[in-house]
């Protein structure tokens, strides 16, 4: 028996020294195994527990979290206080041990059929930077960003889990002089997020208050949300987001509960001005102390801070239903590119490099401005623990490949 952190709780599990994945953790996924079919599990140590397995439940054998999620929070609290018991408890070992499976010899799927998918603006630093870098000698911010928080809907059928690979997308850019062109992205960019995962629906015309957050949202897992900067610009205008950003999202396999992400929640940053009422979280705040870490090519690049967040998760689901929109289970939210206020914290290749004209430097001398065919990149997570230890977020990997159907 190991004690992972100050005031853990044992288990006897052999757990690694320092691991993420803990009892102050276990975040659910979707694994299958060579010559059986997906379904849901629990992260602990260097091991996964099959939950179809131990529980016998069929919920847990549908190759995605969604029947459990649907369920509804009695149900999430009352299996993770269940697996606590048996992780800790020498009389269940016989019982579970048999269904713990090496995490390196499981394959792991997308986490949920994903229903909605909507992605956020709520950095203040990134939109701030972006506000320089595309409106030079113009305001940053424009005026409705301090008062609302920004977003728009993705295409939840691009939706992939860690892996899959990046494939260049092609679209309309923009040059210089004369129409534009068709042809391959030459401004591949990353955006280092955090995904919040619906798990209980609401009722179409009853918005979500701020304080209803837990009683909907599962947990969360990390995203990123692949962007081609050339083709953005040239359709952005007027409503926004397109074929720049809707080719391909990628999210971490390993859903944390937010049960596990008590001790991580700190206040919002201060704003400047007055909130209206229904995103007035002053007595409930959700801000998440969350440490990211995005890696290009091995390198670590940046380390972006997700407790500066302008808008937390919670205000976001307040306004994506204050105009009575449904919560669906397996909705992702995300929260938007999370950066600092330090060049080392930017959470975007377009913030790194400045609009491409300050090339980042790699090791071995390599630099980049944007992402080249070959690339990998690749975000992890971790958070303060209950137990006084880090917990992980897991992690969320892409490789760019060209497309072998297309040429430039």
């Amino acid at each position: 028996m190991e004690l992972v952190g100050p005031g853990a709780l044992m288990s006897w599990v052999d757990l690694p020294a320092g691991t993420g994945f803990g009892l102050a953790n276990l975040p659910h996924g979707v694994f299958s195994t060579p010559g059986t079919a997906p379904r849901s599990g629990i992260a602990i140590g260097d091991s996964v527990l099959d939950l179809a397995a131990v529980t016998g439940d069929p919920v847990h054998a549908t190759g995605s979290l969604n029947a459990f999620l649907a369920q509804g929070p009695t149900a999430w609290r009352e299996l993770r206080a269940r697996v606590t018991d048996w992780l800790t408890d020498e009389v269940y070992r016989a019982r579970v041990e048999p269904h713990l499976i090496p995490r390196g010899d499981v394959t792991m799927h997308l986490p949920v059929e994903v229903a909605d998918y909507v992605d956020f603006y709520s950095s203040r630093h990134h939109a701030e930077n972006l506000g320089r870098i595309l409106r030079p000698g113009s305001p940053p911010l424009l005026p409705n960003w301090r008062h609302l928080p920004v977003g728009y809907h993705g295409r939840s059928g691009t939706v992939r889990v860690s892996g899959t690979p990046v494939v260049r997308p092609h679209g309309q850019r923009a040059e210089p002089e004369g129409p534009p062109s068709a042809g391959p992205t030459r401004r591949l960019d990353i955006e280092a997020e955090v995904g919040f995962v619906v798990g209980a629906p609401s009722e179409l015309g009853t918005p979500v208050p701020l304080g209803a957050f837990p009683e909907h949202v599962f947990g969360v897992c990390l995203v990123d949300d692949w962007s081609a900067r050339d083709l953005q610009a040239w359709e952005y205008a007027p409503l926004g987001p397109f074929l720049g950003k809707s080719f391909l999202t990628s999210v971490s396999p390993w859903v944390v509960p937010l049960a596990a992400l008590e001790a991580a929640r700190v206040p919002a940053p201060p704003r400047d001005v007055p909130l209206l009422p229904y995103l007035d979280d002053g007595d409930d705040p959700w801000g998440l102390d969350l440490s990211l870490e995005v890696r290009l090519n091995g390198a670590l690049v940046s380390c972006p801070p997700f407790a500066g967040m302008y808008w937390t998760p919670a205000q976001q689901l307040a306004h994506l239903t204050v105009n009575g929109a449904a919560l669906r289970t397996g909705d992702l939210v995300a929260s938007g590119t999370v950066s600092g206020p330090r060049r080392d914290q930017r959470g975007s290749l377009m913030e790194l490099s400045w609009g491409g004209t300050e090339p980042l430097t790699l090791a071995g001398g390599t630099t980049r401005t944007f992402l080249e065919d070959g690339d990998e990149v690749t975000i992890s997570g971790t958070a303060p623990g209950t137990d006084g230890s880090r917990i992980s977020l897991g992690e969320v990997t892409g490789r760019v490949v060209p497309d072998p159907m297309r040429e430039e």
